[in-house]
């Protein structure tokens, strides 16, 4: 509800209304700005606390890895325990405390190097996804036109194709190593980057502070990166913590697919899930084991991307 401010003593009707439009715009907004609102939101929401527990558990895992893990990553200090028909499970053996794998590796210290290399992944990935997105999105939605036209027609025939399926594409294409998996998913994203960026600008453009500065006499490159830009950013770094967690399932995807490269042994979820299937009916906790450590990762990155979400949408911010 606005709050109409008296008429100052001596003032001119003009200036009085000019107050009372100031007045009305702001009467209802909280104090602190829109990103002060944003964080104050997430501090309330426990989906936000939940993933960013689950976040921040797997990025001090990964980060603490050389720490945490008991073996380095490609030790193989139980090799001499294993049989064709017999891998040693949880608890079997003390000093695994879940067991090994068919090439006699701590499983305990592949999962947590497994940790730092899906990490690494997704965050690379869609790093270059976010960049490519968002230069993309940035000169389609200043320079409008035929330069739009062209981009989003680009980007259109990218969406064409099934994400993971385009990743596959690119990862075959470029090789089999880390690096290959982590620019194929990149390229993937790029296109949802791009669209968005552009639907935010193309929003803002037409806002009235935009009306303003133009009439001011501002330029167009000068508008687009001191008022439309920085407003029309909120929208793709929610996209941007979401994505994170497709990055680290398409990552374990492309690596069950044998394009991650490496030695077989090398600690890398999806890897791991690879090598399991052939011991699935002797040994099925091989592959439940990173199922559950990628699911559970996607799941944070996923409720903390909703709850910022949430947090910026303009519907609900005011409660």
């Amino acid at each position: 509800m606005s709050t109409v401010l008296p008429p100052a003593s001596g003032g001119s009707a003009a200036e009085d209304s000019t107050v009372a439009v100031l007045t009305a715009g702001t009467g209802g907004a909280p104090r602190g700005g829109f990103w002060h609102d944003v964080f104050r939101r997430l501090r309330r929401s426990p989906t936000a606390w939940v993933g960013l527990a689950i976040v921040l558990l797997f990025v001090l895992v990964a980060l603490l890895a050389p720490l945490l893990a008991p073996y380095p990553e490609t030790a193989l200090p139980g090799a001499r325990d294993i049989t064709p028909t017999y891998i040693p499970g949880p608890g079997e053996i003390a000093s695994f405390p879940l067991g090994l794998d068919r090439f006699g590796g701590d499983v305990v210290s592949k999962l947590i190097w497994g940790a730092q290399s899906s990490l690494l992944i997704g965050v690379v990935s869609t790093a270059y996804g976010l960049i490519g997105g968002m230069l993309l999105g940035l000169v389609a939605g200043t320079f409008g036109g035929w330069v739009d036209n062209v981009i989003m027609r680009l980007v259109d025939i990218l969406l064409s194709v099934p994400s993971l399926l385009l990743a596959v594409s690119i990862a075959a294409i470029l090789g089999q190593n880390q690096n290959s998996v982590m620019i194929a998913i990149g390229v993937a994203q790029v296109p949802i980057f791009a669209r968005l960026l552009r639907a935010s600008m193309l929003q803002q453009r037409s806002a009235d502070y935009v009306l303003s500065a133009q009439t001011l006499g501002l330029g167009r490159g000068r508008i687009t990166m001191t008022h439309v830009l920085p407003n029309a950013v909120g929208p793709v770094i929610v996209q941007g913590t979401l994505s994170l967690a497709t990055a680290v399932i398409d990552a374990a995807a492309l690596s069950f697919l044998g394009l991650g490269g490496g030695r077989p042994e090398t600690a890398e979820w999806g890897r791991m899930l690879t090598y399991a299937q052939a011991e699935l009916a002797i040994a099925p906790w091989l592959a439940f084991l990173p199922g559950i450590c990628i699911a559970i990762t996607a799941l944070g990155f996923t409720l903390f991307g909703e709850a910022l979400r949430e947090s910026m949408d303009p519907r609900t911010r005011s409660r």
